[in-house]
């Protein structure tokens, strides 16, 4: 698998970028997206960003975004904090589930 691979209206993404982008094992990843600790938004570009994506993955107070175009190659990458958003991770997690929505919202 490459990095990033177009899936019908999503992508997915290999463990492996995620788990380097939040310094955890790759193995957590999927125990932690099931568990709500780790959410994501999708995001479908408009305008002059037309073809291209946004994948946004939120853990703790984390925050790690890809654009991608529309073969799934990565065109940009940003690392950022997002203090405040552990709390209301954490207050969500029971009923949280991956909000990976494909079209974007």
């Amino acid at each position: 698998m490459t990095r990033v691979v177009r899936e019908g209206d999503g992508f997915t993404v290999e463990a492996e970028v995620l788990a380097a982008a939040f310094g955890i094992a790759a193995a957590e990843i999927p125990v932690l997206m099931r568990a709500g600790a780790i959410t994501s938004r999708f995001e479908t570009g408009t305008g002059e960003d037309a073809g291209r994506f946004r994948l946004t993955f939120f853990h703790g107070e984390r925050v790690f975004r890809l654009v991608v175009d529309g073969d799934g190659r990565i065109v940009g990458r940003a690392r950022f904090d997002a203090p405040g958003r552990a709390s209301a991770t954490a207050e969500a997690a029971g009923a949280a589930k991956n909000r990976f929505a494909p079209g974007g919202q």
